[in-house]
């Protein structure tokens, strides 16, 4: 399941990263790096020689450069909690493209002037995002290109959502900010169909389902919260034309959608939405910044399933007896694997009470986390489930909206996408696969002490850098690492069941990766990927079929959990090792934890850096 920060809330919704990996500085920053113009003119800085004149000019270069960004991207700044620019929505056309990449590299330029060994430990790991951020958003313009191709990537009505849904100031100035920016829908959608040269027929249909969706936020979601204030006179008025215009414009967006799908349908001339090797080492490097390559990481996650296969194997012959008395198990042992979890599987919620359930089993799973002191919660940060808006659905069944460093006590909302729209046989397949079992864990990955949890404690890192400009590895694989790490302390009452099942949902973590690496590289066909989703990995076909589409609509981001829930258990047992009888579950979280959205790898060197100095003490 996905976050899309997600963080900037809808990043981990939307499978989108902020904190790539850093790359080594260098004189020449054109060429292969980012392309072939020059990155932006020198620099006039003042030298900096003393540590205390670095970090003390390095707090202002990074409060400047957030300023500077939430004027370029203001919905980026409404995400995380910084409503300045609430009332702007910048127009995605080629000028603010070029401006972007302006100021992506004049301050790559500026980061010269500063000498990670002459900053704290949290600057030092500041400037790493930082620089790696930036190197990785002038790669997205100059090579990467999705605005030409991906449509489904302009939808404006996401900060819409956070703006009217969110109290950070009276319901009327909210209101009054959305008349603003409604000005500029027509615009920006005319932007967009500019961009797309050569869009794929899987993100066609895509943004056609969210456009649909963002149309009821102008027609319906927005005009009742008027209704709400009794709003009346010339705002009002505003308002409405400004709705009407703006629900026409994404009525047009739609039809060209739509022609474009028809056009290309006919033609067969639609860009493949497989990117390639190439490109797909290039992205896993700046969204995951992993100590593997891609394929290194592909062939890691193939040893792992035969290692879960094994495992599960024995479970299910430690639990053929009870279930299957009179019945032989089959040689071939994945087959029985299959057969036990389809058994098991038939235990799970009505379809009726699937939201209902979540709701129920929230405060069950959050006591259980305190009662076992496993890491320090907040009860003043609300977590509210809620449908997943209709603008978001078709990407993720589950995910959360967390809000950003600037408003961390707003609400987060852990989205649940509704079984309406499936057949009494896609519902009943969709439940089976969530059943008893996995929708508890399901819960803990999403919510507690998952994303939810792991997103609060990073909203409270001095370091905004680290919380907003997240690693979308760290945060997936933190809630990789939670499911495993709450069975581990007794959650379920150690049944081999939950175990069992458990072996299920993370072989879907391991699969994953081979999934995206196979598709996105390796060209995979369907029916192939069905198969080791139903097969190998014990999937139900709606749980196989969904996985299929998300894996051609996204990239690279379906390999994020299984990338960083092995290198955040890797280093929990390194840790253990090391400290031995001192080492504290809870202390451990609490403090990795504390260095907000980060990468594991740059958490890991200032977490044994810290110890190092304290053993030195």
């Amino acid at each position: 399941m996905k976050l899309k920060l997600i963080v900037a809330s809808l990043f981990l919704v939307l499978g989108a990263s902020c904190a790539e990996a850093p790359e080594p500085k260098t004189d020449n920053l054109n060429g292969a790096e980012v392309g072939a113009r020059d990155v932006g003119a020198p620099v006039d800085v003042p030298v900096i020689e003393t540590l205390s004149d670095q970090n003390q000019g390095f707090d202002a270069f990074k409060e400047n450069l957030l300023n500077k960004t939430w004027e370029l991207d203001p919905s980026f700044a409404v995400y995380v909690g910084f409503y300045q620019y609430d009332d702007i929505l910048v127009v995605p056309n080629g000028e603010h493209r070029a401006l972007q990449r302006e100021f992506y590299a004049t301050e790559l330029q500026a980061l010269k002037q500063f000498d990670a060994n002459q900053l704290n430990a949290s600057n030092a790991t500041d400037l790493a995002i930082i620089e790696g951020r930036l190197r990785a958003q002038i790669w997205y313009i100059d090579v990467y290109r999705a605005y030409e191709w991906n449509p489904a990537q302009y939808n404006p009505a996401g900060a819409f959502g956070v703006i009217l849904n969110t109290d950070y100031k009276p319901l009327t100035e909210r209101l009054q900010a959305i008349s603003r920016r409604l000005k500029s829908v027509p615009e920006y959608y005319q932007a967009a169909i500019n961009n797309l040269k050569s869009p794929t027929l899987e993100h066609l249909s895509l943004a056609i389902q969210q456009s649909s969706g963002t149309l009821k936020m102008f027609k319906n979601l927005i005009p009742e919260k008027m209704q709400e204030s009794e709003l009346e006179g010339p705002l009002s008025e505003q308002l409405t034309v400004g709705l009407n215009e703006a629900a026409t414009a994404v009525k047009s967006y739609i039809v060209w959608l739509e022609t474009k799908q028809a056009e290309l349908k006919e033609n067969g001339k639609a860009r493949n939405f497989r990117i390639g090797a190439e490109l797909y080492e290039k992205k896993f490097k700046y969204d995951i910044e992993s100590n593997y390559t891609a394929k290194e990481l592909y062939n890691l996650a193939l040893s792992a399933k035969g290692k879960l296969h094994k495992e599960m194997i024995g479970i299910t012959e430690e639990l053929w007896p009870t279930y299957f008395q009179d019945q032989p198990i089959s040689d071939d042992r994945l087959v029985a694997v299959k057969q036990m979890i389809d058994h098991l599987s038939q235990k799970h919620v009505a379809r009726d009470q699937f939201v209902n359930e979540i709701r129920r089993q929230m405060p069950i799973i959050q006591k259980y986390m305190d009662d076992n002191e496993l890491l320090d919660s907040d009860p003043t940060r609300p977590l509210v489930v809620r449908l997943t808006p209709e603008y978001q659905r078709g990407f993720a069944g589950a995910s959360v909206n967390a809000p950003g460093p600037y408003d961390a006590t707003a609400n987060t909302y852990y989205n649940i996408s509704p079984l309406d729209d499936y057949t009494d046989q896609q519902a009943e397949s969709y439940l089976r696969e969530y059943n008893h079992w996995i929708l508890q864990i399901l819960n803990i990955h999403e919510a507690i002490p998952g994303h939810y949890t792991q997103l609060m404690h990073a909203n409270k890192s001095p370091s905004k850098i680290k919380s907003i400009f997240a690693n979308g590895a760290m945060v997936e694989g933190w809630a990789v690492y939670s499911e495993r790490m709450m069975l581990e302390n007794g959650y379920g009452d150690n049944e081999p069941e939950m175990w069992l099942m458990y072996s299920k949902w993370n072989l879907r973590v391991v699969v994953n990766t081979i999934l995206d690496y196979g598709i996105q590289v390796l060209g995979m066909e369907r029916d192939a990927a069905l198969d080791m989703l139903m097969n190998e990995a014990f999937q139900e076909r709606t749980e196989a079929e969904g996985k299929w589409r998300r894996a051609t609509i996204s990239q690279v981001q379906l390999t994020s959990y299984f990338s960083g829930y092995s290198e955040i258990y890797a280093f929990r047992e390194e840790l253990k090792q090391k400290i031995g009888d001192r080492f504290d579950l809870r202390t451990f979280h609490n403090k990795f934890l504390s260095y907000g959205n980060a990468p594991v790898a740059v958490i890991r060197k200032s977490m044994l850096a810290e110890l190092e100095l304290a053993q030195r003490q």
